[in-house]
């Protein structure tokens, strides 16, 4: 029996909670492990929310939040391969396990081993933001030298877009609130206050000819104003908007797989990929924790040491 922290039905945060639960038993293709770090992302209020249904795989409430984790294997499903008990792993749990608990099942597919001189606190952010901030940039493609605009580059997965395209060589101008442009300008943006500064006319007058991608983390109007400084539309990648086709772009098609786990861990041990971790948390506080995230207020990222 361990502590866990979840929701007992779908709403805001008053249907959070603590309660207990016995350690999950791993199903076909799952590994049950002990949980060091947990990741907090806007995907966990979301799902909290009811607004992503199935996403975290369901399962019975009361239900524990959290999308991703670090920890060691404590017992294998059938049919896992590549893993064994005791393994330093990190990966998604995407089959109703939740991640803010003492011990969790990941989708064995979808979890990697972490590799030397990678902490868990890191590899504990790269499931989301990590695979993230690689699948869009792969997804543009984009020449050396090329700029782009990150809209929404204060947060976990901001920072993270904007740090592997600056290694890539590409020169990155983002968007965000006032208190992310601290962490955002150490990481070589050029940042563009929304709230004190007319995004679309210093967007426009730094680069007249048009950006050659545009990575949007916000989605909505803010998407909207942005979208027509792109040169062509289809180098618009959302992470936030699923109606991005309706302007011309295209939605991120997101790898969750061991071998994009993999990649994100090398590119973080060469410090090419660099989560901007802004707060640790106890498992105690992971209120606290997911209301920064939830608020918008939290620069970089989030997470939850668990045990």
């Amino acid at each position: 029996m361990g502590q866990a922290w979840g929701f007992g039905k779908h709403g805001g945060p008053e249907v959070q909670e603590f309660f207990d639960r016995p350690d999950p038993v791993p199903g076909r293709g799952e590994v049950l492990i002990w949980v060091d770090v947990a990741g907090v992302n806007p995907l966990d209020h979301a799902v909290r929310s009811g607004l992503v249904p199935g996403l975290d795989g369901g399962g019975p409430i009361p239900r524990v939040l959290g999308m991703e984790a670090a920890g060691i294997v404590l017992a294998l499903g059938e049919d896992v391969d590549g893993l064994e008990v005791g393994d330093a792993v990190f990966g998604f749990a995407l089959t109703g396990g939740g991640t803010y608990a003492e011990t969790t099942v990941l989708s064995a597919p979808n979890t990697a081993r972490i590799p030397a001189g990678l902490s868990a606190t890191v590899a504990a952010t790269l499931p989301v933001a990590g695979t993230t901030a690689v699948d869009v940039l792969d997804q543009l493609g984009l020449p050396t030298g090329a700029t782009i605009l990150v809209n929404g580059v204060g947060g976990g997965v901001g920072l993270a877009v904007a740090r592997l395209a600056a290694a890539r060589g590409l020169r990155v101008i983002g968007t965000g609130s006032t208190a992310k442009r601290e962490h955002a300008e150490a990481g070589g943006v050029r940042f563009i206050d929304y709230t004190a500064e007319d995004v679309f006319a210093v967007a426009r007058e730094l680069i007249p000819d048009g950006f050659a991608g545009i990575v949007d983390l916000v989605g909505g109007i803010s998407l909207r104003t942005v979208a027509p400084l792109v040169r062509d539309p289809r180098n618009v990648i959302s992470v936030g908007d699923m109606s991005v086709p309706e302007l011309g772009g295209r939605f991120v098609e997101r790898r969750l797989d061991r071998e994009n786990l993999e990649r994100s861990a090398r590119l973080a041990v060469d410090g090419l990929l660099a989560p901007v971790i802004t707060a640790v948390h106890p498992l105690a506080d992971a209120p606290a924790a997911l209301a920064t995230v939830e608020n918008g207020h939290a620069p970089g990222k989030v997470v939850i040491k668990v045990t």
